[in-house]
């Protein structure tokens, strides 16, 4: 398990703990100090994993929204109880991995648009090494998803497991197999034997690669 999911899930288990300890005054009114404490971690923690859009988060933000004078009554507690032990139970049935999927996604993104935007610039050996390291983590991280041991394999042993397990083909397949050589060359420094063709292939590949797996 990565360590983003170790510690969202932890996070997640720590506020179902304190969400349950929000202590109940006499006539049934939770503690506001307690009950504000609470609801701004697990805002904060819905907005980061889910998005502001999310229905988790949007019912939690308006149940939070609608209290008056502290007047928080037991069944307005657990609502906002059930709202988040909700969303948890999204993350422990697994929802967290394609989350992470998904934020792979957009940080391999920003790398491709910075390629880009250097190979316009005529810098293509730069483009390369942005390019190439997008690519060899995509390719680990599809890799481990899909239950193989990749921890420090080269690029080339990397897809080797891939096609092995029939998780690459067809023309992927075909297009994958020059990516070490342009791989080795832009980490390698080897810059005469980059051409700007190379740098583009690598671009329009990862970019593919990214849509397939991680959109």
């Amino acid at each position: 398990m990565a360590p983003l999911q170790d510690q969202v899930k932890l996070r997640f288990e720590q506020l179902a703990e304190q969400a349950q300890k929000i202590p109940l005054r006499g006539t049934g009114i939770a503690d506001p100090q307690s009950f504000y404490a609470w609801a701004s971690s697990a805002l904060n923690l819905l907005h980061g994993v889910f998005g502001e859009f999310s229905p988790h988060y949007e019912r939690l933000h308006a149940e939070v929204e609608i209290i008056t004078n502290n007047y928080i009554n037991e069944n307005h507690l657990n609502a906002c109880r059930g709202i988040f032990l909700g969303a948890k139970s999204d993350i422990d049935g697994g929802y967290l991995f394609n989350l992470q999927m998904s934020f792979s996604g957009e940080i391999f993104g920003d790398f491709v648009s910075a390629a880009k935007a250097a190979l316009d610039e005529e810098k293509h050996t730069v483009a390369a090494v942005l390019a190439c390291a997008a690519l060899e983590d995509a390719l680990k991280r599809y890799a481990t998803s899909k239950g193989l041991d990749v921890n420090d394999k080269t690029m080339d042993e990397v897809i080797n497991a891939l096609k092995s397990q029939g998780l690459v083909s067809g023309s992927q397949k075909s297009l994958l197999a020059a990516m070490p050589r342009i791989r080795n060359n832009a980490m390698h420094a080897d810059w005469e034997k980059l051409t700007p063709q190379d740098t583009g292939s690598v671009i329009g590949f990862v970019e593919q690669f990214l849509l397939s797996h991680f959109g």
